[in-house]
């Protein structure tokens, strides 16, 4: 059996002020310090957890961003080849117009030279005629003498003057 004695009393009490005096010294200040630490990383952590969303929402701000300045750049892009063509299109349209005025002007240049040509053949002809019927009245001949003689006359004719017009 136990004995109940003084000493026993003694580390009862010896036991129960230590407990009170770590209670009031140590466990107090321990509890309190670790409440803080506790504290501390729960408030860091709550941080940590706030900086990731805000991270997220940042990402999330800055692709949409991007997204925004790649969808813009293909716009400029899309826009500057629309140009480009339209641009291109109406060279080629005037270069297409200018050829076909040339062509207009060559065309008219061809047929006032023609037309100046056959007045001066004409105008030669009627003159070589004249020399010829002139020649023909002079020489009164047979009808057989007078062909000959204008057959004679029209393959002297130069052929410089006539060209490879035909009369």
């Amino acid at each position: 059996m136990i004995e109940l004695n003084a000493t026993l009393i003694a580390q009862i009490l010896n036991f129960l002020i230590l407990v009170v005096i770590l209670r009031l010294v140590a466990y107090k200040p321990v509890a309190r310090m670790l409440q803080q630490r506790s504290d501390k990383i729960q408030g860091d952590l709550d941080k940590a957890e706030s900086d990731r969303k805000e991270a997220e929402a940042t990402l999330v701000q800055y692709k949409q961003k991007l997204s925004d300045a790649n969808v813009k750049a293909q716009e400029i892009i899309d826009k500057a080849e629309k140009v480009a063509r339209d641009e291109r299109d109406a060279a080629v349209e005037a270069t297409k117009r200018e050829i076909e005025q040339m062509k207009k002007n060559a065309e008219e240049d061809i047929q006032r030279d023609r037309e100046r040509i056959a007045a001066q053949l004409r105008g030669e002809v009627v003159s070589l005629s004249l020399a010829a019927a002139g020649k023909l009245i002079s020489k009164n001949i047979d009808n057989k003498e007078n062909e000959r003689l204008i057959n004679d006359f029209i393959n002297k004719l130069d052929k410089e003057k006539l060209g490879d017009l035909s009369c």
